[in-house]
This record gives structure tokens, sequence and C-alpha cells, in this order.
């Protein structure tokens, strides 16, 4: 299986924001042709990567579920790979970088604990990890999910 890069990455990013989004309107956006992004998504879909398409109801988005920040310590040089993975799980809303003791920060957001306890046995299955903290997120005064 080929490596995500930036385009793949990009497409991800914008379809989990609208999943309706238009295969012109990724072209335009991320500046690629529009048969390549076609393409793309094909192979996000063949490959795995995508598991389907979907959408949140109105309902959904004020009742998100259980949501956390999980820090996540990776083994050596595995970052790109490590990120790859999680790039690619729907229920990372976010993943960030960072320094010291963690070297990302992932935002997750799932619809139940029992759901949410599978994605977190996921994310430490992933090949590189070394080691996972978890913070549940109980009340939010600005929500960026």
């Amino acid at each position: 299986m080929r490596t995500m890069d930036d385009l793949d990455r990009d497409l991800l990013s914008a379809l989990r924001h609208n999943a309706r989004i238009s295969v012109s309107s990724l072209a335009a956006m991320t500046g690629a042709s529009r048969a390549t992004v076609a393409a793309r998504i094909d192979r996000l879909v063949e490959n795995g990567t995508i598991a389907g398409f979907t959408i949140r109801t109105g309902h959904e988005m004020r009742s998100a579920g259980v949501r956390a920040i999980v820090l996540i310590e990776v083994l050596g040089k595995m970052a790109d790979r490590v990120a790859d993975q999680l790039r690619g799980m729907p229920q990372v809303r976010a993943l960030h970088s960072t320094n010291g003791r963690w070297d990302f920060i992932a935002e997750l957001e799932d619809r139940d604990l029992g759901t949410f306890d599978e994605t977190l046995r996921r994310i430490r299955l992933v090949e590189g990890i070394n080691s996972t903290e978890t913070n549940i997120l109980l009340k939010s005064s600005k929500s960026s999910f």
C-alpha cells in the first residue's frame, strides 16, 4: 500500500468536513485536476482508507457523543507512518504534532463509549505508537468540533 501524501490528506480532511463536496470543488481547493482527485478518492476507497461516506445531523452535532484528547508518544522515526494511519481514521477529527513528551495530540470524536473504546484499541495497535494518555472532554465552552 502506498503511503498517503499531502493531496490524500487534504482530500480526507475536506471530505470529513463535507462528504458531499463535489470533485470539482475538491480539485479547485487542492489545485489538482478533477481526474486526479476522482482517481485518488477511488484509490482511498479501494484500499480501505475511506470506509464510507456519511452525514451528521444537527442533533448529532449538538450531542457529539464522546470527545477526547489523546496524547501520543511515537517510537523512533515512525512519526510519518503513525500520522498517516491516524489521519485515515474518521474518528480523528484533528491531529497536531507537538514538542515535549508527546509527539502528537489527536482530537477524537465517537458516538458512544463502546465505539470510543474500540477506537482507542485501534489507535494503540498502530505500529510505532509507544504510549498514549487519553483525556475525555466533559464540557466545552467553545467547541471547534
